[in-house]
């Protein structure tokens, strides 16, 4: 029985050597298939140029890598706070219960400020853990690695939740490090693809804009189609333009494209109190990370919606500022980045460059037409009226020599016609002589003097809208009217309406101009009896073929509105 049992210490030392193999075996295989996940994962990130994809596609790839259940991209911005934020691993529900994504934070903020791989068992545990908002999924394995665009940092990976219960080891650490050196240089390529097809666009656009203000077009026109590819461009949400209103020192919206612009457009802003009147005078641009929150902001208060990352900077020349351009997104939307910054600035600069050249030529045409006028009337003094005045005293003196009644009848009415018609052309001399017969301003600024005027007896500045030609479209006097009629609405709503705001909004198309006049008053009274200055409004809207109603707003207070023809 003996020489039978003595072959069992060889076989079990056989087993366990054939153990240790298996498992060399499987780590090598381990080895094998995750060295192969990292090569797969670097080829798919650096397969795409589109900058978003390849950011998604890092993600993605560093939590099926290291097999973590929730991952996350912070891009960093300005001051060591994180400008985006891109989540995986939680549904559109829970990302949207939680509430706005981080700025950097607690352990976020700590690889922001220290660029070095971070592991941690529990990062709840940890000093400078800044806790979850409500809503939030525990966690708690973590592992955080920089990623560098040559020698600076662009973002950070945040990997948490390792499955199976373990900690993220040294290999899950290098791995990353792997992933975000492979990551740093695809972001770069999509960053150098993405400033390349936008500074041909750019260069599409600078020509297109050449070309529609030297051959005649609208400059009103160009500065709207302006504005729009200003915000194809940039992929702003909003992008304003405010030019200058004349005669005074105050702003006002031409053109508005993008969410709420129609909130916008038109909006008189103070030229002293608000951030685009302080670009306006300063000539300086301004770059901010929480736009709604910046003091003096109306337009951004006028949207309703919540604006972030945004700049203003002026159109024009350091010498004459033609406007101030103003580029935004909602602050759910991706920071605007330097290169955005200098590629609309580029662009603005030549768009300023060709406004000025095309106004040159303009101006050298009105010369030429005025250089015409003055001719003409030159001409026509020194020969058509001399030969007309000749020619009557010819006619004037022969009157002696006639003796026929109805033939001196006849010469002298010939005398008489001649006369008229030389008051006739010295009236055409003085027309054409008369460079510039508009005295007055601008049916805009008449508005807004009304508008000023009237915030001593409000106790507050009415918010004014102009919308369209007021000053080209619509005739002087009806001009008239729009003055009286917005003068006495401003007047009762100072004296019956009890108001702590009111909305103006004066537009023209091309069939007519329109008064709205809205307040947050005590509305209409029920038993009005006298409505003097209401039946003066509808006097004038009648006289000019118009309507005027009032009446109870939507919301509460009250509402005029009142609309003449343009024919």
């Amino acid at each position: 029985m003996a020489s039978h049992e003595r072959p069992a210490l060889p076989r079990m030392r056989l087993d366990e050597l054939l153990d240790e193999l298996q498992a060399h075996v499987e780590a090598v295989r381990a080895t094998r298939d995750r060295v192969g996940g990292l090569l797969e994962a670097v080829l798919s990130v650096g397969s795409d140029l589109d900058l978003e994809t390849v950011l998604r596609r890092i993600v993605e790839s560093a939590t099926t890598l290291v097999d973590a259940e929730y991952g996350a991209l912070g891009v960093i911005g300005d001051e060591e706070r994180l400008a985006r934020f891109l989540p995986v691993g939680m549904d559109a529900d829970t990302i949207l219960g939680i509430g706005p994504f981080p700025t950097g934070r607690g352990i976020l903020g700590l690889i922001i400020r220290d660029p070095h791989p971070l592991r941690l068992h529990d990062l709840t545990e940890h000093a400078d853990s800044f806790g979850f908002p409500p809503g939030h999924p525990p966690m708690n394995t973590f592992v955080g690695v920089p990623i560098r665009i040559r020698d600076t940092v662009f973002g950070n990976l945040y990997l948490t939740e390792k499955r199976g219960g373990t900690d993220f080891d040294e290999d899950d650490e290098a791995v990353l490090r792997t992933l975000a050196a492979a990551a740093g240089v695809a972001i770069d390529n999509a960053r150098l693809y993405d400033d390349v097809r936008r500074r041909e666009h750019w260069l599409t656009a600078s020509s297109e804009l050449t070309r529609s203000l030297l051959s005649g077009d609208d400059p009103a026109d160009v500065l709207r189609s302006f504005t729009a590819t200003v915000r194809e461009m940039a992929e702003a949400d909003l992008v304003t333009l405010a030019v200058p209103v004349p005669g005074t020192p105050d702003l006002v919206v031409e053109a508005a494209e993008g969410v709420a612009a129609d909130r916008v457009r038109g909006l008189v802003l103070s030229g002293e109190g608000t951030l685009l009147g302080k670009v306006f005078n300063s000539g300086e641009t301004t770059v901010t990370a929480d736009l709604g929150r910046h003091p003096g902001v109306v337009v951004a208060t006028a949207t309703g919606v919540d604006l972030g990352s945004a700049f203003l900077l002026p159109l024009g020349t350091p010498e004459r500022i033609r406007g101030v351009l103003l580029v935004a997104n909602r602050t759910d939307r991706p920071q605007l980045s330097d290169a955005v910054v200098r590629m609309v600035t580029g662009f603005a600069d030549h768009a300023a460059l060709t406004l000025e050249i095309a106004e040159r030529r303009r101006d050298a045409e009105l010369l030429t037409v005025f250089q015409d006028r003055d001719r003409i009337a030159r001409d026509l003094h020194d020969l058509a009226i001399q030969r007309l005045f000749a020619t009557g005293m010819t006619l004037q003196s022969a009157t002696r020599f006639i003796d026929h009644p109805e033939a001196l009848e006849r010469v002298e009415t010939a005398v008489d016609a001649l006369d008229d018609t030389i008051k006739v052309i010295r009236s055409t001399i003085f027309s054409l002589k008369a460079r510039d017969r508009e005295t007055g301003a601008g049916l805009r600024s008449r508005c807004l003097r009304e508008v000023d005027a009237a915030g001593p007896v409000l106790g507050f500045s009415a918010t004014l809208r102009v919308d369209g030609l007021l000053d080209t479209r619509v005739p002087e006097p009806t001009a008239d009217h729009v003055v009286a009629v917005l003068r006495e609405a401003l007047a009762n709503a100072a004296r019956h309406a009890h108001a702590g705001r009111v909305d103006v909004h004066v537009e023209a198309d091309a069939e007519q101009v329109r008064v709205r006049v809205r307040d947050d008053g005590v509305g209409p009274p029920a038993d009005r009896t006298r409505d003097s200055g209401l039946a003066n409004l509808r006097e004038r809207a009648e006289t000019l073929g118009g309507t005027c109603s009032f009446g109870p707003a939507p919301d509460a207070g009250s509402l005029l509105d009142w609309r003449v023809p343009l024919d």
